[in-house]
């Protein structure tokens, strides 16, 4: 029955979706059109996939997910990427929900874990699916934040996993940055999952306004329609003129370029602050805050610094004295006072997560921040600012993509605080105008699977479905869907490439002949003409040879005069009809070679992980063996290696300082290339690490007769530090003489406490020495800190 002054459509929208609409009536703002379309699909019992851009709200629909759980007595678990995001979610659920009924799991930590609402890293999720967990009952609701993430090279897989192998009760809601093929993707959730609603907005709640600073000045990138605004031009051309000036040494002297001091100074007077800053290197941005502390900069009020000591200090009151000084501490705490910090993934988690809490609150007023800050962290600014439009993946110093620059300048402007969003580009030689409008017009960013079958994943898949069953699942793929679109395209193009042959076959009937044996005979002639001309041009050529071909060629020429065809007025014409069509021969048989590739895939490269695991006794008739079930419970990228070093046996040699020392090369990875050897204990470490690289060595010959790589080579620079950590020393002593920052530190010892666990759990004989090491490991900066939950 409608209310007083209620409409009768009004009503029935209430009563159809109750709680979708009691659920939005609880927040202090209007739910915009697609959140409500996307809660009414929850509740209708539809999955969904929402693509959104960032800040528009799209977390609302998990919290939905989350209250309609607990509404029916059922489960809800969120995913998300990183640890980071999994923890900010976590507070932000016990803030909405209450603690007794929110817990987190994220591999190192476990809090209420069997809550009814429970955030988890997605690799959390996939390891519980494999396992078969009792967490599992009763779960009806899964929340995938940030599900674009299965184009991440290294880890896009675990989503696919998740989304293929999840039970069919349960409802999936899938949320996603905006990307292109957002009904592509929905397309595939649906032919896996069933009824899928897909939802898409690229309306920002907050407007962004692009600019350009030059010469000093803050300038509109666009005008109307579109269009570079010419003034920028201008100032360009007079820039690029000032900077290729006989006097000028440096680009910077001509260019009119501000300093980093300079452009906070000139946003803080333009009323355009908080920002974010975005470098994309690590030293940069703690660089960036050292430049501001020596100009002088301070953004804060006496009442500010206050609050920002407070929170400062409550992030680090477990930290020992000796160790903020390691951490540089002073330094750190003197540039949050001013307003200023760094947010890079080589921070003291404890130090990251005091910047994040200050600047929602509105005590920092800039932060200089690698693109790690753009990965769904609630950290919107009134402004964004890129100094450069490249950054180095790992490998290479390439260009920034369209959709990371969407994803980054998408932090500008903060809904119900802002009315505008900015986003700034420094203007020099190498980030000109066109680049920059290329870069925020483009609104075409597809999302591509990088899903690949491992060795973990086979043998889980097998001992849970068989092998036939396990593979047909993989076929299921979104990397495979996308790859049987390609096959249509390919094979349509196929199809007509055949039907135009046909016809210019026709059309080259001679009535004298057979003249496709004569447009043989011209082809060969040709093809020889070339390589007898390519032969002569290299020294040393075989006279004997060109003799040979010399024959040849007479021999071709000869058949060609006395061909029937020859003689054909309409001979010249007929010839190009055949070309044409030999051309589209040679296209189909390449088109055809490009559908063979692409056809079953995954399934072929599922089939070679298996041979390599049936040649090693891993498998046998399709059954897994007593080594596959020690794989099955590693998940790390070495996970074949570090199987087989547990079957070698020469790990249980060590002693637990000893083992962590050795493992530490399977999950390490440095960011540079040392110049110097890394230092390794000697002794027993160092005959495992030549044992360990054997096996390596071995491994990666089997894969290559079997056209797989999965096994990257051990890196041995984590070896001293890990093991000078688990025998006690100071963090100053650990990391003295090493360009390994202390977030990295932190980082990396997770991991290994991760891994250690793993192979307690796969190993009985190992168990003893694993539980140990986590002891060793687990203090100090490495352990559980007041705000890093």
């Amino acid at each position: 029955m409608s209310t007083p002054g209620e409409s009768f459509a009004a009503a029935k929208l209430r009563n159809t979706f109750p709680l979708a609409q009691q659920f939005a009536a609880s927040f202090d703002f209007a739910f915009d059109p697609f959140q409500m379309q996307a809660c009414e699909a929850v509740e209708s019992g539809q999955g969904v996939l929402v693509a959104a851009p960032t800040g528009a709200g799209k977390t609302v629909i998990g919290e939905f997910a989350a209250f309609l759980a607990l509404e029916k007595g059922r489960k809800c678990f969120y995913t998300t990427p990183i640890k980071a995001l999994s923890n900010q979610k976590y507070q932000e659920f016990v803030a909405r929900f209450g603690s007794a009924k929110v817990g987190l799991l994220t591999g190192d930590t476990s809090v209420n874990g069997e809550a009814d609402i429970l955030v988890m890293t997605t690799e959390v999720l996939r390891n519980m699916l494999y396992a078969g967990s009792s967490t599992l009952s009763k779960l009806g609701f899964v929340v995938m934040d940030e599900v674009h993430y299965l184009a991440d090279k290294f880890r896009g897989a675990v989503w696919e996993e998740v989304l293929i192998h999840l039970m069919e009760s349960v409802q999936i809601v899938s949320l996603s940055a905006t990307v292109s093929n957002a009904e592509e993707f929905g397309e595939w959730l649906q032919t896996i999952r069933g009824d899928t609603s897909v939802i898409v907005s690229e309306i920002r709640p907050v407007p962004l306004y692009q600019h350009v600073l030059i010469d000093n000045g803050l300038i509109d990138l666009f005008v109307e329609n579109g269009k570079v605004n010419p003034e920028i031009l201008r100032r360009e051309r007079e820039a690029m003129r000032r900077v290729r000036g006989p006097r000028t040494r440096d680009w910077s002297e001509g260019g009119g370029r501000l300093t980093r001091p300079e452009i906070i100074e000139k946003l803080n007077r333009e009323a355009m602050l908080p920002a974010i800053f975005f470098i994309f290197s690590r030293v940069g941005c703690d660089s960036a805050v050292r430049q501001c502390l020596v100009a002088g900069v301070r953004l804060t009020s006496a009442q500010e610094r206050a609050e920002i000591r407070e929170c400062a200090l409550r992030h680090t009151q477990n930290i020992l004295e000796e160790d903020l000084a390691t951490l540089g501490f002073q330094e750190w705490l003197s540039g949050l006072e001013r307003g200023i910090a760094a947010h890079h993934a080589g921070l003291l988690p404890s130090f990251k997560n005091a910047v994040e809490e200050l600047f929602q609150r509105g005590l920092i007023k800039i932060v200089f921040a690698t693109e790690t800050l753009a990965l769904g962290i609630n950290m919107p600014a009134r402004t964004v600012v890129l100094e450069k439009l490249m950054k180095w993946n790992g490998q290479a110093h390439l260009p920034i993509t369209p959709g990371e620059y969407t994803q980054l300048t998408g932090r500008a402007g903060r809904r119900g605080i802002d009315i505008e969003g900015n986003a700034v580009i420094q203007w020099s030689p190498t980030v000109d105008s066109a680049t920059a409008a290329g870069l925020a017009s483009t609104r075409t960013y597809p999302l591509r699977s990088s899903f690949t079958p491992t060795y973990n994943m086979a043998i889980n898949l097998i001992d849970r479905f068989g092998r036939e069953r396990a593979r047909g699942s993989l076929e299921s793929s979104f990397a495979q869907f996308q790859a049987d679109r390609a096959v249509v395209g390919l094979s349509a193009q196929i199809r007509k490439n055949e039907i135009a042959i046909l016809d210019f076959e026709a059309s080259a009937i001679c009535h004298l002949g057979d003249f496709g044996q004569y447009a043989t005979l011209r082809r060969e002639i040709k093809e020889t003409e070339v390589l007898l001309s390519h032969r002569q041009a290299k020294r040393g050529f075989d006279p004997r040879q060109r003799a040979h071909l010399e024959s040849e060629l007479v021999e071709l020429r000869k058949s060609l005069r006395n061909h029937a065809c020859h003689a054909c007025n309409d001979r010249e014409a007929h010839a190009r009809l055949a070309e044409r069509s030999n051309r589209l021969h040679k296209e189909n048989a390449g088109l055809r070679s490009r559908v063979e590739n692409r056809t079953h895939v995954i399934a072929r490269t599922f089939d070679h992980v298996c041979d390599v695991l049936s040649e090693l006794g891993y498998l046998k008739n399709d059954e897994t063996l007593a080594q596959g079930k020690i794989l099955a419970k590693i998940y790390t990228e070495s996970d074949l290696l570090l199987s087989e070093a547990i079957r070698d046996g020469f790990l249980e040699r060590l002693s637990a300082s000893e083992l962590l020392a050795v493992i530490s090369c399977v999950i390490f990875s440095a960011r540079t290339q040392e110049s110097q050897a890394p230092r390794i204990p000697t002794g027993n470490v160092q005959s495992a690490l030549v044992e360990l690289t054997g096996l390596w060595v071995k491994l990666e010959s089997i894969e290559r007769e079997h056209q797989v790589a999965t096994q990257r080579e051990p890196d041995f620079g984590f070896c001293w530090i890990a093991f000078r950590w688990a025998n006690g020393h100071s963090l100053q002593s650990v990391l003295k003489g090493s360009d390994l920052s202390v977030g990295d530190f932190v980082r990396s010892m997770k991991q290994l406490i991760d891994l250690m666990g793993q192979i307690a759990v796969a190993s009985d004989s190992l168990r003893p020495k694993c539980m140990e090491a986590i002891k060793k490991l687990d203090r100090g900066v490495v352990t559980y800190l007041v705000g890093e939950s």
